[in-house]
This record gives structure tokens, C-alpha cells and sequence, in this order.
């Protein structure tokens, strides 16, 4: 608690500022919000969602630094260009040492971090986990303001746009039914980002079918007795299987293999909109036409 006081009378002392709340924006940002008039100079996420968004909008010299969740390639598809960037794990000391003039978190950063950056004074821009492609698209375009590179963002929309109406399945072909599984086993539920994605690219959500409200768990039980079309799910980690994994491999599932076709989805599609749309977009569509192709 010392050293993050220590560390918050420096970095007031070195940004020049008052302990002044910042303007802290809500959770689905607006056109109504107002982007800082002076372009920001040292930016820092704390998210790996808005690490992908920042990393296709900001110049390279406007990123402070991106969060260390960024470097995990089983998790992110910006891995490889986040090795290259400074990176924090979303404490305050490591924060206030960069002198940020802007920080993008989640809605589920710790609250004592904004606490901090709240009596340094430093803007703040909160965002939520869009539930839809036109929420993503937004956020995309509102960071683009936010770090006044608006064309970028309007490029990115498009690029993004442009890669799901590629992805959809030719006029009057009957949507395949499709299971997503997550991390720790989760299925995508109905009314998330990864189920309108499903739709755009010729699926139904099976989730649907087994009851699902909102993400949760699917038993193998389920599956065998009604089994999807198309079973949706990252690589097999021999090393750490986790619940995903074991049902994935598990035997009883060989009984079906015949009814089910089995695709890969990376981790790294799992979590994200913006620019991972994108690649979500072009593995689903070969997913269905795999399967299609699979079924002839």
C-alpha cells in the first residue's frame, strides 16, 4: 500500500496534474462521447481485446504498453506483435511509472486500479464486451477517435464488414447446426458475439437446442444423445487438457463421429471482436464448407 502511494505522489508530480477525477467513459461508448482534443501521446491497455483494436488504429509510438494477456499466443491473436511492446499486468505502480495520458481498460479491471488513475487524473476509457458485431464495429471506430486516427478506424469497420459478407453461406443453403466450446468447457450461448457469427457464416446455434440461457457448460451426455453437425473447439492440449479438451477426446463421442464433424477454433477466436472477426469469419465459413463437403 506504501509503495503504491510513493508511486501515485510521483506520478502526480511527474504528469503535472491535479488529483482530479478524469472523465471515465461508460461502458458501450457512443458518438455522443467527445474524444480529447489533443491526440494522446503515451496510451496504456489493460485488455487483450482492446490491445487488437489498439495495435490496428494507434501509431506504434502512440502505445505505451499493451497488457501481458497479449503475449499468450494460445490466447491472442496478436501474440507474436505483442512481444514487442512493453507490457504491465494492470498494477497501479506499473501503470503510474509509464506517465500514461490515456488508459483503455475493461469493465472488469480491478476497481483499484481505477481508483489510481482516478486521483492522478489520468482520461480513462471503459469499455464493455460487445454482444454483437455492430457493438464491435463501434468500439473499433470509437478507439480510432479516441487516439485521432478516424480513418483507421472506418478502414478497419470496412475490412471487418467486408470479411463476414464473404464468409456467409451462398443465398438459400440450409444453415448447418454448430457447438462452440470455450475455455474450461464453456459453450457460446444464444445472444453473444460468437453466436451472431455463427449466424452470419450458414449456422444455428446448438446451444440453443440443449437450453442454454447464457454461456455455460453443455454435458457430454447432451451431445451424445443430440450431437450438432459441427463440433467447434481449439486444439487438444495433451499437456493440461482442459474440460473442452476431454470432451473433445473423449470416447464415447467416436459413436457419433459419423453424425458430428469435428473443426478446429482456435482459443484465440474465442474471446475477441474487432479485427479477430476477421479470421473468426474465414475459419467458420471453411468449417461449413469442410462439413458440407464431409455430408456429400
Amino acid at each position: 500500500m506504501e509503495t503504491t502511494r510513493r508511486a501515485v505522489a510521483t506520478g502526480l508530480a511527474s504528469l503535472g496534474v491535479a488529483a482530479a477525477a478524469p472523465r471515465e467513459s461508460r461502458i458501450d461508448p457512443t458518438n455522443e462521447l467527445v474524444a480529447p482534443a489533443e491526440r494522446p501521446r503515451r496510451i496504456v491497455s489493460l485488455n487483450p481485446c482492446l490491445d487488437v483494436i489498439l495495435v490496428h488504429v494507434a501509431d506504434r509510438s502512440q502505445i505505451a504498453a499493451l497488457s501481458h494477456y497479449s503475449r499468450d499466443a494460445d490466447s491472442s491473436s496478436i501474440a507474436e506483435l505483442a512481444r514487442t511492446f512493453p507490457i504491465t499486468h494492470a498494477t497501479a505502480e506499473e501503470i503510474v511509472a509509464l506517465s500514461p495520458d490515456m488508459v483503455l481498460s475493461g469493465r472488469h479491471s480491478a476497481p483499484a486500479t481505477r481508483s489510481t488513475l482516478r486521483r492522478l487524473g489520468v482520461r480513462a476509457e471503459l469499455f464493455g464486451v460487445p454482444a454483437t458485431i455492430d457493438q464491435s464495429l463501434e468500439q473499433v471506430r470509437w478507439m480510432a477517435r479516441l487516439v485521432h486516427h478516424p480513418d483507421r478506424g472506418e478502414a478497419l469497420a470496412r475490412r471487418i464488414e467486408a470479411a463476414i459478407a464473404a464468409a456467409a453461406p451462398p443465398p438459400g443453403e440450409r444453415p448447418l447446426s454448430a457447438l462452440v466450446f470455450q475455455s474450461n468447457g464453456f459453450a457460446s450461448a444464444p445472444g453473444t458475439l460468437v453466436d451472431e457469427m455463427l449466424t452470419r457464416t450458414g449456422f444455428e446455434n446448438a446451444a440453443a437446442r440443449y437450453g442454454l440461457k447464457m454461456t455455460s457448460n453443455v454435458p457430454l451426455e447432451r451431445v451424445l444423445a443430440d450431437p450438432p453437425d459441427v463440433l467447434l473447439a481449439g486444439v487438444i492440449r495433451r499437456d493440461e487438457p482442459n474440460w473442452a479438451d476431454r470432451v473433445v477426446a473423449h470416447p464415447a463421442l467416436k459413436s457419433v463421429a459419423h453424425r458430428m464433424h469435428r473443426a478446429v477454433f482456435p482459443r484465440r477466436l474465442m474471446n475477441c471482436g474487432g479485427p479477430v472477426l476477421i479470421e473468426t469469419a474465414q475459419v467458420l465459413a471453411q468449417a461449413r464448407q469442410d462439413a458440407r463437403r464431409r455430408r456429400t
